[in-house]
């Protein structure tokens, strides 16, 4: 299929009013957070979907010489542990980090879990042929060397998504230097057609469905295909993560609209419809980014959504002034049938080309404390001091 050829534009440097009167947290927040600490709040009652006795895992892609091997489990009672971050983009060649291996270092321990997720905003290949015409000033197309997928495994990364308006900036081939670097890397890729990731976290497997709003990659416009691949996701794995590329872009995205987003004339979907329907189509957490900036979180029948965790690492890909250098890595601990125990929002701050650090001031989570609590209202989901996540009490 023919990759879709919109334009990328940089965002404007704007900084928010919020953003100018950022709030301290208190001397135990700050060194909970600077620590990472990921504290399990035992949340019981959270709606579930599903008890699992038996998972299948499915190697390649539905209709494409799919095999399949099928182990049958007993469910332990250890809750699952998943880090995720947004998009992630260690430069564009030639413009790269000069010590890459050392580049995401900063934030490796807050990062580290049993798994941890993010979006691959690009590709990993040195074909020279992009989407872009040569004269083109408003359109952009990203790669890095293979060798970064080590870079990215080393880090702590074990699932990355591939469904985004990037992963075809050099066709296929570029898009097949991608698979094979992620492949060889040891890192799992989920969001090509009819694609999923299947982990694990000790003996519990955890199937990753990534969507996008085009139509070659795994499409969130056709609500039909994605339950049936949410379904199919549900007889591989006890636990399903849908992740959605989705919304506008920039400073002014901030927010959940729950109406279909435009942009560059795209079609970028209703994130907040897709969210829900993603939830009563069985899955466990949906994650999201794409706006390039962060936005709120909400709790639907009992589960995590979190519409944009923002850039996670840029280095000159995009503008990091405003509340654009905001952005977090989310962790997320559930039980072997869905319910959510407890979670944690660690504050970053983008720096200089776009590099992340723990911001001990929390400013990324009150930020999305304020977007949750406008977006969302009584379902809104909330960071405590200490990074702590809580779903909405009950009246």
């Amino acid at each position: 299929m023919t990759p879709p050829s919109g334009p990328r534009h940089r965002r404007p440097p704007t900084r928010r009013t919020f953003l100018s009167r950022r709030i301290a947290l208190g001397a135990a927040g700050l060194v909970l957070v600077a620590a990472a600490a990921f504290l399990v709040v035992d949340l019981a009652g959270s709606k579930s979907h599903h008890p699992p006795s038996t998972t299948t895992t499915t190697h390649g892609r539905p209709g494409k010489g799919t095999v399949r091997s099928t182990t049958t489990t007993t469910a332990a009672a250890t809750p699952v542990t998943i880090a995720a971050v947004g998009d992630t983009e260690l430069g564009n060649t030639p413009d790269l980090p000069p010590n890459p291996s050392t580049y995401l270092q900063p934030v490796q321990s807050a990062l580290s879990a049993p798994i941890v997720f993010g979006n691959l905003e690009g590709t990993l290949t040195d074909q020279s042929t992009s989407k872009c015409a040569p004269t083109s000033t408003d359109c952009y197309a990203f790669r890095t060397p293979p060798a970064y997928a080590q870079v990215l495994r080393q880090a702590g990364f074990t699932v990355l998504n591939s469904a985004n308006n990037h992963s075809h900036d050099y066709g296929s081939a570029g898009l097949a230097d991608t698979t094979a670097a992620l492949q060889g890397a040891g890192i799992a890729q989920s969001g090509l057609p009819g694609e999923i990731a299947v982990v694990a976290d000790g003996p519990t497997k955890v199937a990753f469905v990534a969507f996008a709003p085009y139509p070659n990659v795994n499409d969130m416009l056709d609500f039909a295909t994605a339950k049936q691949l949410i379904a199919q996701a549900r007889t591989e794995a006890p636990l399903v993560v849908v992740y959605m590329h989705a919304g506008a872009e920039g400073s002014s995205a901030d927010h959940v609209t729950g109406a279909e987003e435009t942009y560059v004339g795209e079609d970028r979907g209703n994130a907040k419809a897709f969210a829900h329907a993603a939830i009563d189509d069985g899955a466990d957490l949906v994650l999201a980014s794409g706006p390039h900036v962060l936005r709120g979180m909400e709790f639907y029948n009992g589960h995590l959504i979190a519409y944009s965790l923002g850039d996670f690492a840029t280095y000159n890909d995009f503008a990091t002034s405003g509340n654009l250098d905001l952005s977090g890595i989310l962790k997320v601990s559930l039980r072997p049938d869905g319910t959510f125990v407890g979670g944690q929002f660690i504050s970053l701050l983008l720096s200089g080309p776009g590099q992340p650090a723990v911001d001990p001031s929390g400013a990324a989570a009150q930020f999305v404390n304020q977007l949750s609590s406008e977006d969302f209202g009584s379902a809104a989901a909330t960071i405590s001091a200490t990074g702590q996540i809580a779903p909405p009490t009950s009246p």
